[in-house]
């Protein structure tokens, strides 16, 4: 019997327009940005973090929302040193993860008619079209 490829397609806001592709690196956890980044090396630094220390240049970024103040502008600042994330995808923002995905100029997308966090897993595929409000979601074969 052959795989077969299963691929979703999620409907949201458009925050950053533009188009990316790459692989999701999903967190269930809230992302926090002040002391929490290290945007030499474009990870997160926090400690019982999932992603803790996991590489996402040039991934999809898919988080439920930021935690914390701020900081969250040290996302941003990922884009000096060429390790910022390929797209930000997520569930709830504020002005600061809009700043951060303007500063890094990744398409940016929210208020999905799905949560992405619970449909969009790590190492599924992912295209975005920030200029449309549109993920298409091709699942990991299990």
């Amino acid at each position: 019997m052959a795989d077969t490829e299963v691929r979703i397609v999620l409907k949201g806001r458009k925050i950053i327009g533009g188009r990316a592709e790459g692989e999701a690196l999903t967190s269930k956890m809230p992302l926090m940005g002040w002391g929490c980044v290290n945007e030499k090396l474009g990870f997160v630094t926090e400690r019982n973090h999932p992603l803790y220390e996991i590489p996402f240049k040039g991934k999809v970024l898919v988080f439920p929302e930021p935690r914390g103040s701020g900081g969250f502008n040290a996302y941003g600042a990922t884009r000096r040193y060429n390790t910022n994330p390929a797209a930000f995808i997520y569930r709830q923002g504020f002005s600061l993860t809009v700043l951060a995905a303007m500063i890094m100029k990744v398409p940016t997308i929210t208020d999905f008619d799905r949560d992405p966090v619970e449909v969009i897993e790590t190492g599924d595929y992912v295209y975005v079209n920030g200029d449309e409000g549109i993920v298409e979601v091709v699942k990991k074969k299990k």
